[in-house]
C-alpha cells in the first residue's frame, strides 16, 4: 500500500549542511572560468562583441539598443536583456579590462540561479503535501528543517550537473535564460507566501525572459505554472489566489506578449526532426543532466501517488512542468544543448525530492560511482599538467603538442597552489563521508557536487594557459597585427561576427565593410572559407593576398590577409 508521501525521515536526518561550507563551495564554482581568460570561441566572444558595439561603437555605424548588431548583422536569438548589462559593464570599465568588467553582471547571474534554486526548493519543501510521514510516537523531520534539509540537497544537485559548467560560464544570452528562468520558477513556488516579492521574482522572470531572446518561452512557463499554482491544492495556512492576483498574473504575461510585438522579438525556430533523432535528445539529456536525471526519474516513480494528479501539488507539478516545455523547446529548436540549459533547475528540484526516499543501497552506490568517476577525471587533469611540466610521462605532452601546436606550458604557483588545495579539500570530504556518523539525506549529493566543482576548478586553473591559447582567438590576431604592422582600421569581407568582435577587441582595429582600396584603411581581411566565393571580386577591386593567419585550434577557420595590387612590389 503506498503512503501518501514516501518520504520517511527523522529529524537527526535533516540537520543544516554548514552555512560557511556551502556558500565556499558556491564561490569555488561561480568564480573559475569567469577569471584569468580571454573570451572564447565563439558565442562567448561573439556576444562579447554585441555588448563592445554598444558600449564604444565602431567608425560610421550606428547604435540602436533595441536592435543591437556586430558587423551590420542582429543578434540571431534577438536577445536585448543580457547585451544591454554586459554594455553597461563595459562602460565602466578602465582601458584593457573590459572583458572582465563584462562578465561581472553575468557572475551575479549564476549566483542568483543557484540562490533561486535554493528558495525555491525550500518553499515547494513545505507545502503540506512533500512533508515526511508523521511518526505515530513523533520525533519525524519538522517541517523547517526538512525543506531545508531538501533545499541544500537540490543546490547540490544543480552544481553536479555536468552540463552547467561551461556554458553557464560564458557571457551569453543561454545564461541570462537560465537565471531569468529560475527567478520565474521561484515565483511560482513561493507564489502563496510571499505574494509581493514573489510577484516581483515573478514578473522580472516574464519580462527578463522575453527580452533575452525568449519570449515563447516565457509565455509557456508563466502561463503554465500559474494554472498549476491557480488549481494546486492548497496550504491549510494559506488561502487561494485571488480573482485580482490572477489577473495580475494574466497582465503579466500580456505585457510580455506586448512587449515581445512591439520589439518584434517573434520568431519561427521549429526545426523539423525525425522519430530516429530522438536517441540524439537522450543521450544529450544522459550526459547533460548527469547525475540529477536518475534521481529526477526516482523521485518520479517514488512519488507517483501524488504524480497521477500532481497539477494539485506543486512541488511535483512546477518541476516537472518546467522540466517538460524546456526540454520540448529543445527538440522543437534544433536539439541545442543551451536550450537544455534552461531546465537544469528543475530536473535537480526534482532530484532533491528523490533524497528522502533513497535506499541505502542506492545512496552507496551513487557515492562509490562519484568517488570513481571525478576521482579518474581529476586524476587525468594532474597527470597531462604534470607531463606539460615536466615531460613525465612523455605520452600526454606529445598529444598536447599535436593538439596544439606552439604551445610553452608556465609554470604558476597561484594555480598550483589553488589546484592542490582543492585536490587535499577533495581527500578531506571523501575521508568524511566514509566515516561513520549520524546520515543527512543531502549526504547523497556531496560527493557529486564536490566532484563536478574539484574537476572545473583543477581544468580552470592548471589548464586555464592551454584552453586560453587553445580556444581564445588572441594567437590569431597577433598573427594578423605582425603582418600589418599598427594600423587603425581594416576592411573586411565574409569573416564572422567571432571573427571580428576578436579583431576589435584584441587588435585595437576599427573594421569597415570591404570597397576600393584607400588610403587610410589599406589592408583587408577575409575568412578563407569564403575566399572562393570573393576571389574574383577582390582582384577586380584591385586587392592581392599576401598572408594567412590560422587559428590554432582549428586549421580550416583561417584569415586571409590582402593588400592593395599597387602596393604589391
Amino acid at each position: 500500500m503506498n503512503q501518501p508521501t514516501p518520504a520517511i525521515v527523522a529529524q537527526h536526518a535533516v540537520r543544516r549542511l554548514p552555512r560557511l561550507a556551502l556558500l565556499l563551495l558556491c564561490a569555488a564554482y561561480v568564480l573559475p572560468g569567469f577569471l584569468g581568460r580571454a573570451p572564447w570561441k565563439s558565442e562567448d566572444i561573439e556576444a562579447f562583441g554585441y555588448m563592445l558595439q554598444l558600449a564604444q561603437p565602431a567608425w560610421g555605424e550606428a547604435v540602436s539598443w533595441l536592435k543591437p548588431t556586430l558587423l551590420g548583422q542582429q543578434d540571431d536569438s534577438l536577445a536585448l536583456l543580457p547585451f544591454w548589462l554586459g554594455a553597461a559593464a563595459i562602460r565602466l570599465a578602465p582601458t584593457g579590462w573590459e572583458d572582465f568588467f563584462a562578465r561581472v553582471p553575468f557572475m551575479g547571474m549564476l549566483a542568483l540561479t543557484l540562490a533561486s534554486t535554493w528558495y525555491a526548493v525550500y518553499a515547494l519543501a513545505r507545502h503540506p503535501a512533500a512533508q515526511p510521514v508523521a511518526f505515530a510516537f513523533g520525533g519525524e523531520a519538522k517541517p523547517k528543517d526538512y525543506a531545508c534539509a531538501l533545499a541544500d540537497g537540490g543546490l547540490l544537485a544543480l552544481m553536479a550537473c555536468l552540463g552547467l559548467a561551461r556554458l553557464s560560464h560564458e557571457i551569453t544570452p543561454a545564461l541570462s535564460q537560465l537565471c531569468l528562468a529560475s527567478l520565474l520558477f521561484l515565483g511560482l513556488s513561493t507564489l502563496p507566501n510571499h505574494r509581493i516579492y514573489s510577484g516581483l521574482s515573478f514578473a522580472v522572470g516574464m519580462l527578463g525572459l522575453t527580452l533575452s531572446g525568449a519570449p515563447s518561452l516565457a509565455l509557456w512557463l508563466g502561463v503554465g505554472g500559474s494554472w498549476i499554482r491557480a488549481i494546486a491544492q492548497p496550504d491549510p495556512s494559506q488561502r487561494r489566489l485571488s480573482m485580482l492576483e490572477l489577473g495580475l498574473l494574466a497582465l503579466i504575461c500580456l505585457l510580455c506578449i506586448t512587449t515581445a510585438g512591439v520589439l518584434d522579438l517573434w520568431r519561427w525556430r521549429v526545426v523539423p526532426h525525425h522519430m530516429v533523432d530522438l536517441h540524439i535528445l537522450a543521450k544529450l539529456m544522459m550526459w547533460f543532466t548527469w547525475p540529477a536525471w536518475p534521481l529526477a526519474l526516482w523521485s518520479l516513480w517514488r512519488w507517483r501517488g501524488q504524480l497521477s494528479q500532481g497539477w494539485r501539488y506543486p512541488h511535483l507539478g512546477l518541476p516537472l512542468w518546467f522540466a517538460s516545455v524546456t526540454i520540448g523547446t529543445t527538440w522543437v529548436t534544433g536539439l541545442s544543448d543551451r536550450a537544455l540549459l534552461v531546465s537544469l533547475p528543475a530536473v535537480a528540484t526534482l532530484a532533491a525530492f528523490a533524497l528522502p526516499t533513497l535506499r541505502r543501497s542506492l545512496s552507496a552506490w551513487i557515492d562509490w560511482f562519484t568517488l570513481l568517476f571525478f576521482s579518474i577525471c581529476a586524476l587525468i587533469v594532474w597527470v597531462v599538467w604534470i607531463s606539460m611540466q615536466t615531460g613525465m610521462p612523455a605520452q600526454p605532452a606529445i598529444n598536447v603538442a599535436r593538439l596544439v601546436p606552439g604551445f610553452a606550458p608556465e609554470f604558476s604557483w597561484a594555480t598550483f597552489s589553488l589546484a592542490l588545495t582543492a585536490t587535499l579539500a577533495w581527500f578531506w570530504l571523501v575521508k568524511w563521508r566514509i566515516g561513520h556518523h549520524r546520515t543527512a539525506i543531502w549526504k547523497s549529493m556531496v560527493l557529486p557536487a564536490s566532484g563536478a566543482v574539484l574537476c572545473w576548478m583543477l581544468v580552470m586553473s592548471l589548464w586555464l594557459s592551454l584552453l586560453d591559447f587553445s580556444r581564445s582567438y588572441v594567437l590569431m590576431v597577433k598573427k594578423v597585427t605582425q603582418l600589418t604592422g599598427p594600423v587603425n582600421c581594416l576592411q573586411y569581407a565574409g569573416i564572422s561576427r567571432a571573427q571580428g568582435a576578436a579583431l576589435r577587441f584584441h587588435a585595437k582595429v576599427q573594421l569597415m565593410s570591404v570597397h576600393m582600396p584607400q588610403t587610410d584603411c589599406r589592408w583587408l581581411i577575409v575568412d578563407r572559407t569564403n575566399l572562393s566565393l570573393l576571389s574574383t571580386k577582390l582582384k577586380q577591386l584591385g586587392w592581392t593576398e599576401v598572408a594567412q593567419a590560422p587559428r590554432v585550434e582549428n586549421k580550416e577557420e583561417s584569415i586571409v590577409i590582402f593588400k592593395p595590387t599597387a602596393a604589391m612590389p
